[in-house]
C-alpha cells in the first residue's frame, strides 16, 4: 500500500489517513505480512508481526508498513538464508506464488534487476536484504536507464488508480535522473 504525497500540508495528511484506512491496500499489504510470517515464525523462538501496520513517508510516497521482529531459533541461519527463503514476496510476484510468477512469465520482459534481493552478507552470515521494488539500470556510458516500479494488483483495485500509484513510485527516479517533464 503507497499513496503519493502532497506539497499541500491538508491533502498530504488525508492522503496518508486515506491509505491507513483503505481496505484494499491492508489487504494488499497483508499478503506480504501474512507471507513473511509463514516463513519466518516457524523458524523463530520468538515472533512478532503487529495485526496493524503504520504509516510511514518518504519525500514522495506514503506506505504502510508492519516492523516484523524474530529471534531465529538456529543463530547459525545466515541472513542470505533468510533472503532466499523470503523471496519472492507477494510485493513482487503476487499470490499464490507458482500462478503469479507463471503469469509475469508470460505477460512481462525481463526484469532484470527489477524485483531481486539486494544486500550484503559478511562471513559470519550477519547482513541486510531488501527487495528493489523500485529501482533503474543505468547503462555504463551513464547516457540511458531503465526503471521500474510496479503496483500490487488485487480483486478491486482500479486500473487508473493503480497507474497513478506507480507513476508516483517513479517519481524519485525520474527527479534523481534530471527529467522534469514525466
Amino acid at each position: 500500500g503507497s499513496a503519493a504525497r502532497s506539497a499541500d500540508p491538508e491533502e498530504d495528511r488525508a492522503a496518508g489517513e486515506q491509505l491507513l484506512s483503505s481496505a484494499k491496500d491492508l489487504r494488499e499489504h497483508a499478503f506480504v505480512v501474512n507471507h513473511l510470517a509463514e516463513i519466518l515464525a516457524p523458524m523463530c523462538g520468538s515472533f512478532y508481526a503487529p495485526n496493524t501496520p503504520q504509516l510511514i513517508q518518504t519525500n514522495e510516497m506514503w506506505h504502510l508498513a508492519t516492523p516484523i521482529t524474530g529471534t531465529l531459533k538456529k543463530p547459525t541461519t545466515t541472513a542470505l538464508e533468510l533472503a532466499v527463503r523470503c523471496h519472492p514476496t507477494p510485493a513482487i510476484c503476487g499470490t499464490p506464488t507458482a500462478a503469479a510468477k507463471s503469469l509475469i512469465c508470460t505477460a512481462e520482459t525481463d526484469r532484470g534487476f527489477y524485483s531481486g534481493a539486494v544486500g550484503w552478507c559478511d562471513a559470519s552470515g550477519d547482513g541486510e536484504y531488501m527487495v528493489a521494488i523500485r529501482c533503474a539500470e543505468v547503462a555504463g556510458d551513464g547516457l540511458t536507464a531503465r526503471a521500474w516500479a510496479g503496483g500490487g494488483i488485487v480483486e478491486d483495485s482500479d486500473p487508473e488508480a493503480e497507474l497513478a500509484e506507480t507513476t508516483a513510485k517513479l517519481q524519485t527516479i525520474v527527479r534523481a535522473m534530471g527529467i522534469h517533464n514525466f
